[in-house]
């Protein structure tokens, strides 16, 4: 097969997957949270809202990038779904204002947690895909009162190149 033939054959499978539905797309305000759950199975996490709704998330952490997020009011109606693993989302965080409950009634359980001694902070990291096309790390920084101090954005190391890691 000719170089030109594979190139148009892999832009037009491109072309064909980003018009592919996403699992947050499709759902109308005001339907019954029922429709989510029977397009989407049960969520496997449920946070209570504010409000008396409740958020409900369908994360493909630890090796995806993308949590489906269900926000449903007191009866049970659908006010919005979407994935919230993305950059307007995580600069929604306030320094010094949001806790860890924060961090996780809006994305989720971490794909991991750590622990820096020496800057008396614990830290709660996401894997996200950046504009279609940046596998990147996404850290939130808690003091020990559990406020959110920084956030850091870094190259997700499960996708580098396998030259590029340092052994």
């Amino acid at each position: 097969m000719s170089k030109r033939l594979s190139a148009a054959l892999a832009c037009a499978a491109a072309f064909v997957l980003a018009g592919c539905a996403q699992p947050w797309q499709g759902f109308t305000a005001g339907e019954d949270q029922s429709a989510v759950i029977a397009r989407l199975g049960p969520p496997r996490e449920i946070y209570d809202l504010p409000d008396g709704g409740k958020r409900l998330m369908w994360p493909t952490q630890p090796m995806g990038e993308t949590t489906t997020a269900a926000d449903v009011d007191a009866s049970g109606k659908v006010l919005s779904v979407r994935q919230v693993l993305q950059p307007n989302e995580f600069y929604k965080a306030q320094i010094g204002t949001w806790t860890k409950r924060d961090v996780l009634v809006n994305f989720g359980r971490p794909v991991e947690t750590s622990y820096f001694p020496l800057m008396k902070r614990e830290v709660w990291t996401y894997r996200y895909l950046e504009a279609n096309a940046w596998y990147q790390m996404y850290s939130f920084y808690f003091d020990p009162q559990g406020i959110l101090r920084l956030t850091q954005k870094t190259p997700d190391p499960l996708h580098e190149p396998e030259h590029d890691r340092m052994w």
